[in-house]
């Protein structure tokens, strides 16, 4: 009896030894590591969409420096529309130049109907019907922003000479019909304007007085736009301020007058989020 005892017992240890050998060799906490695995996966996931949600908020900022444009010709990221606009060099420094030398009232740039029609396509002729009214004001249009509707528009600007005028401004809400705004500075009447030009007729909205900006320096121009509400920064002060009547919609540029001479560079457009 005791030997039978004996061989039970054996057996039964036997036993469990064979079924402790074979948990030990199934992998160990499997279902934990999967969960792990999940878990990272949705992290990963969720990190990649917000990421995508801060790229799709963040604004398109265009800045044009005139760095890598031929020095003597027309510029590349501007069409000029009224004047005579080239790239300029400044301090050993390229930039978009208005040769108010060479101006004469009255008179458009020398291509403006191929210019136009690269601008507006089909509706190039209405534009053209207009530019000869206001052509005592010579611009040009930013390339690379289609359509601006609210947000900041900035640029340094510096006065050379100008015997009539010596102006410097941001065009925006340029229609196909050529109406637009302007916010410009004048270095010989030192006043910081907002004007608005209406089928040929230029008239002023606003007008801020006592606001230097001496020839030969370069100055900074800001304008930002929040639906209807305007605002005018001279050298980083807030100046200006005004509600207009309907939300701005068009093309922008930069803008001046009769025989001024100025340079334009850093021309940097922020839309709105």
């Amino acid at each position: 009896m005791k030997h039978t005892n004996s061989i039970k017992a054996a057996l039964i240890l036997t036993l469990l030894i064979t079924q402790a050998c074979g948990a030990g060799n199934e992998p160990p906490n499997e279902p934990q590591q999967q969960t792990v695995q999940q878990a990272t996966h949705t992290a990963d996931t969720t990190e990649a969409a917000d990421t995508t949600a801060d790229t799709d908020t963040t604004p398109e900022i265009t800045t044009v420096d005139f760095s890598g444009e031929p020095v003597g010709g027309e510029p590349v990221s501007f069409v000029p529309a009224v004047g005579y606009w080239t790239t300029g060099m400044v301090e050993d420094n390229p930039a978009l130049f208005l040769d108010g030398s060479r101006w004469e009232q009255g008179q458009t740039s020398a291509n403006i109907a191929e210019q136009a029609r690269e601008i507006y396509g089909d509706r190039y002729s209405e534009f053209l019907d207009n530019v000869q009214a206001y052509a005592y004001y010579p611009f040009a249009i930013a390339r690379d922003t289609d359509n601006f509707t609210g947000g900041e528009i900035s640029l340094r600007f510096k006065n050379t000479g100008g015997r009539i005028d010596q102006n410097a401004g941001i065009l925006f809400d340029l229609k196909p019909n050529g109406d637009y705004y302007t916010l410009r500075a004048s270095s010989l009447e030192n006043n910081l304007v907002l004007w608005r030009v209406v089928r040929g007729n230029r008239s002023s909205i606003e007008w801020i007085r006592n606001t230097p900006t001496p020839t030969n320096q370069w100055h900074d121009l800001r304008l930002v736009v929040n639906g209807r509400d305007i605002q005018g920064y001279l050298d980083g002060q807030l100046l200006l301020e005004y509600t207009i009547e309907e939300p701005v919609d068009g093309k922008v540029g930069v803008w001046s007058k009769a025989d001024s001479e100025v340079y334009f560079d850093d021309f940097t457009v922020t839309p709105e989020h």
